[in-house]
Parts: C-alpha cells; sequence; structure tokens
C-alpha cells in the first residue's frame, strides 16, 4: 500500500531492477511526460485569459453578458467531471489524459471564431468540458505516479501548471499588439497538440504500475466492514475536497482583487498592483516545486496545516497593512502556504478512492475558485475589500484544520 496514505510517514523507494540502485528513477518518461501535459493545459488557460478583452469586444458582450459566458466554462468543467472520473476507471487515466488534452487544445481556438454571445456561451461550454477532464484525468494519473514512486511528488505536477501559466501569460501579453486573438489561440492550440503528440506517445509508451486497491490505511480491512470503509472513504473525499475547496476560494479570490486591493486601498501604482499578483503567482510555482522535498521531511498534513495557517498570516497581513511592501509581503505568504494545499487534498483523495475520488474533489475545488471572486465582490460592497478578504484568511485557516481532520479520520484517532 502507498505511504501516501500515511500522511506523516516518511515513503521508503520501492526496489525496481531498471536502476543499479534498486531505485526506480524518480524522472521517468512518463513523469516526465505527464508534467509536460500539466505545463500545456496551464499555458493554454492562460493563453485564453489574456484574450478575453478581444474575444468580448468582438462578440460585443456587456459586462453581464461576458458574465455568464465565462460562466459556461465552469458548467463545462463541472459537468464533465463527474463522468471523466468513470472513464479513468474504465479506459485508464493516461488514455484519457491525452484524449481531453486533445479536445481542450483544439477548443481554446474556438472562442476567437465566435461573433455573438450566444455562440461564445456554447463554444466555452465544450472548453470547460475540456479543461475539467484533462485536470481529471491529469491528476488520476498522477496519482498513479505517486503510488508508484512512493514519493509524494504532487506538487511538482501543480508546480507545472503554475509555470504554465506564468508562460502563458507572458507570451499571450507579449503577442496582445502584435498578432490578433484568432492566430494567437490558433498557434496556442497547435502547441498543445504538438505535446499531445510527443509527450502523449511517451506516456502511453511507459509502463504503468498497477494501482493499489484504495484504502484509508495499511492495515487489511477486517471481514463485513466493505460497507463502513466504503462510508469512510466518502467523508475522507469529501473533507479532502473542502480542503481544496478552502485553497482555491483564496486563489480565485486573489486573482481577481488582489490588485484591485493594492490600487484602491493601499494607493499603489497600476505596475506596483501587477507586480503583486505576480509576486503571488511566482510564490505558489516556487513552494510547489520545493512540496516534494517539504513533504518528505515534514509529512503531508504538516505541510497542509503549516501551509494554510501561513496563508492565514499572510492574508490578515495583507488586508489589513496600510503599507505597499508589507501587502507584498502578505501576498507572498499566502502563495508559499497555498502552494501544496491544493495538490495533496488532490492526490490523498485519489489514493482514498482512485479517479472517482479525484472527480470528487477536484469539483468541490473547482467550485471553491468559483464561489471566491463573487463572495468578495458581495462583502466588499456590504462591508469593505480588506474585511472581505479576511475570508480568505478564514478559509486559509480552515483548510489547513481539515487537513489534520482528514489525518485523525485516517488514523482512526477521533477528530
Amino acid at each position: 500500500m502507498p505511504l501516501l496514505n500515511k500522511t506523516e510517514a516518511r515513503p521508503a523507494l520501492p526496489s525496481s531492477p531498471t536502476s543499479p540502485s534498486g531505485r526506480r528513477s524518480s524522472w521517468s518518461a512518463a513523469r516526465l511526460a505527464l508534467t509536460a501535459f500539466f505545463t500545456v493545459d496551464g499555458f493554454l488557460f492562460a493563453a485564453w485569459v489574456v484574450r478575453i478583452p478581444d474575444v468580448r469586444a468582438q462578440v460585443a458582450a456587456s459586462h453581464s453578458a461576458l458574465g455568464l459566458a465565462l460562466l459556461c466554462i465552469s458548467a463545462g468543467a463541472v459537468a464533465t467531471m463527474a463522468l471523466v472520473g468513470r472513464l479513468c476507471l474504465r479506459y485508464g487515466s493516461r488514455r484519457v489524459t491525452v484524449a481531453s488534452v486533445a479536445v481542450f487544445s483544439l477548443a481554446v481556438a474556438l472562442p476567437a471564431h465566435t461573433h455573438s454571445v450566444l455562440a461564445l456561451g456554447a463554444v466555452l461550454l465544450l472548453f470547460g468540458a475540456g479543461y475539467g477532464a484533462a485536470n481529471v484525468a491529469m491528476n488520476s494519473a498522477a496519482v498513479d505516479l505517486v503510488a508508484e514512486l512512493r514519493r509524494p511528488v504532487m506538487p511538482s505536477f501543480h508546480a507545472g501548471y503554475s509555470l504554465g501559466g506564468l508562460l502563458g501569460a507572458a507570451v499571450g501579453g507579449l503577442l496582445a499588439g502584435r498578432i490578433s486573438a484568432s492566430w494567437a489561440l490558433a498557434a496556442s492550440g497547435a502547441l498543445g497538440l504538438a505535446v499531445v503528440a510527443l509527450a502523449g506517445t511517451a506516456l502511453l509508451r511507459a509502463p504503468a504500475a498497477a494501482r493499489p486497491a484504495p484504502r484509508e490505511s495499511a492495515a487489511p480491512a477486517p471481514a463485513g466492514t466493505a460497507a463502513r470503509l466504503s462510508g469512510h472513504a466518502r467523508l475522507l473525499v469529501v473533507l479532502l475536497g473542502l480542503t481544496a475547496l478552502c485553497t482555491a476560494y483564496g486563489e480565485g479570490a486573489l486573482a481577481d482583487w488582489a490588485t484591485l486591493h493594492l490600487t484602491d486601498d493601499v494607493h499603489a501604482s497600476t505596475a506596483t498592483a501587477a507586480a503583486g499578483y505576480a509576486a503571488f503567482a511566482f510564490a505558489m510555482t516556487a513552494g510547489r516545486l520545493s512540496g516534494t522535498w517539504l513533504s518528505e521531511r515534514l509529512g503531508q498534513t504538516r505541510v497542509m496545516l503549516l501551509g494554510g495557517l501561513a496563508a492565514c498570516a499572510g492574508m490578515a497581513t495583507a488586508a489589513l497593512a496600510p503599507s505597499v511592501p508589507l501587502v507584498l509581503a502578505g501576498f507572498v505568504l499566502v502563495g508559499l502556504g497555498l502552494a501544496n494545499v491544493f495538490p495533496l487534498a488532490i492526490a490523498q483523495a485519489g489514493a482514498t478512492a482512485g479517479p472517482q475520488g479525484v472527480a470528487t474533489a477536484s469539483t468541490l475545488g473547482y467550485a471553491g475558485m468559483l464561489i471566491g471572486p463573487p463572495v468578495i465582490g458581495f462583502l466588499a460592497d456590504a462591508l469593505s475589500l480588506p474585511a472581505a478578504l479576511l475570508t480568505v484568511a478564514a478559509s486559509s485557516a480552515l483548510a489547513g484544520l481539515l487537513a489534520l481532520a482528514v489525518r485523525r479520520h485516517r488514523t482512526g484517532r477521533p477528530a
């Protein structure tokens, strides 16, 4: 049984005839290929985001109409995630990963060719379906690799996603004044298909270890307890999904409101405000790059608990501090704190209940990213933006405490 499920244990590496030292190379062809898929997924989504203003002008959408069209991305993703979990069980996560990223790559070019809000919404349904399918399938394949390597390497895959997002935003911003949205998104889609062809071939050809049966602990289940354990597994997955939701709530809120907080409440320049969100994004990428190292030394539960508490402190500082340097420092601490909570929660959900666990936790996590921005907006109107941002501090702390509750339920101790 992979020691991933024993969140405080330091995993031992399996012996393998493929390495003279008895250790399987941690950077196998499958892991490199899957990292490429995560990276291009982040790149494609960012390439679309930076072109939203161009597409909005093309379809002549009002703010409310554009908001409804953008909700179609969420609708497509949420409607697809549970189905993809079942497809992964039937056909294998790697095959579904290749197919879903191919669909996403094709779909990313379509919004630039729409000329009405209705057509844009229909296209974004397909876009969201591809995006949601890709995320469930990739995370399910990553869970299998984590089990095979017996190392908590899930944060490294999400670091690839974060890095891809940064690259997509940077390249998209540089090309914005030079080529049209249709050419830029078509080029991004072509890049995605090239990655599917190259990395997909490597991923499908790489040997796959058999997935262990999902269980809550390393101890064998007693006879006659299958139903109870099934209910226990569902509870763990829901708790892990709520952990992901609390983390994604903060990510979504900062993506939409961090720059506005800097300009309106702290009176920073527009350039400084943009740098504030960039600092948060870079901190999150750096935190995920160090996630495996931290998880092996501190244990996954401690990383999630300390990360949630650090993000809480950072967000409270950023929301209440009167000076720009302190707000920027707070955003960096939030990025470092939240970096590994989401990927580790998804990894543990997959280890507990397989692709269906990944699908359930991902759906809840995605819901957190959706509700974050509007909740912050309503609270900002009713109270103030700094007060509304304190909910991010609260949700971050709750994410860490939920991770602790998961460990206690897993090990049989009362929460």
